[in-house]
């Protein structure tokens, strides 16, 4: 079967949010894709506490300087369109309040049609920690955690009752519910990380950053299901951060996902071999308005296709 594509929203400085996000969607929608996604970023440190990643020296990208609000973005797209699924790629848990997040997602699920897949992570920006967050960096993976418990929760029966560390919920009736349940998928960047994701979540949201580690990697989330006795599959959605540019890259410079609509698709063949059953394709960063973005998502799209992906 072909690989399913999703296409990353218009969040970035150069696109007007109230005009572009409908429009953005609804060509995306027209031209074929599958899904609609957004990422989220809350801040532009200067200077930086630390390099891009966590990685000492490693500068943030001009694109991160302005992003608008994910759950924004995604009821925009939701207004404006009827069949694509909606999808965070990710959501930064520990900067939302848990009990609030959990009834936004239900909302938009319910608004969208039960179109919603809600991508989270823990996020590394220490400066996001320091303006947003609702436990300290240290303690990112129990909030993940609760944030799951709380989830289950709210978007289960009445009356809701839980009892966390963060989060207290007296005897209530908590709605509205979710169209149907809402698929949860998470990054895996640690052992404990592969855990929580082969016990906890519906699928795996990894970066493609090359055919062949995405294929280790992937490998590696089945043995950890398989010796976890997971016995449903695990969902995967991988996520190509885009680099476009009108003229091809030279071979010895290419990074993956970085060049012209031909090396893109040459680049989406290798990755849809690896057996992954979804790639999102967030070109947004380097058009230079909603038109151009039109413009080369839908040559993306169009051309995949053709190549056979």
């Amino acid at each position: 079967m072909p690989v399913a594509l999703g296409l990353g929203l218009p969040q970035m400085k150069q696109y007007d949010i109230g005009r572009d996000v409908a429009v953005v969607a609804r060509a995306a929608e027209a031209v074929g894709y599958e899904s609609l996604w957004v990422f989220e970023r809350v801040l532009f440190p200067e200077p930086a506490t630390q390099g891009l990643y966590g990685v000492p020296g490693l500068a943030w990208p001009e694109h991160y300087r302005s992003v608008a609000d994910p759950l924004i973005t995604l009821t925009l797209a939701a207004a404006a369109t009827e069949r694509p699924r909606l999808g965070t790629s990710v959501l930064v848990a520990p900067l939302h309040v848990p009990f609030q997040l959990a009834r936004s997602l239900a909302s938009l699920d319910v608004a969208s049609g039960g179109r919603l897949i809600a991508g989270l992570g823990t996020g590394w920006s220490l400066d996001e920690y320091a303006a947003a967050s609702v436990a300290p960096f240290a303690e990112r993976g129990a909030v993940l955690d609760e944030l799951l418990d709380v989830c289950a929760a709210v978007w289960g029966p009445d009356p809701v009752s839980y009892k966390g560390r963060l989060t207290t919920i007296a005897p209530s009736e908590v709605g509205p519910k979710p169209a149907r349940p809402i698929p949860v998928y998470l990054p895996a960047n640690s052992p404990r990380a592969m855990r929580r994701l082969v016990d906890r979540a519906d699928g795996w949201m990894p970066v493609a950053m090359g055919a062949p580690e995405l294929s280790r990697q992937w490998q590696l989330v089945r043995d950890v299901a398989a010796e976890r006795g997971r016995e449903r599959p695990v969902g995967v959605c991988a996520r190509a951060n885009v680099r476009y540019s009108a003229t091809p890259v030279p071979g010895s410079d290419r990074k993956p996902f970085h060049g012209d609509v031909a090396q893109i698709v040459e680049d989406l063949l290798a990755h849809a071999a690896t057996g992954i059953p979804e790639i999102v394709v967030d070109l947004q960063s380097t058009p230079r308005d909603a038109s151009e973005l039109v413009d080369v998502a839908t040559e993306v799209y169009e051309t995949a296709r053709a190549a056979g992906v």
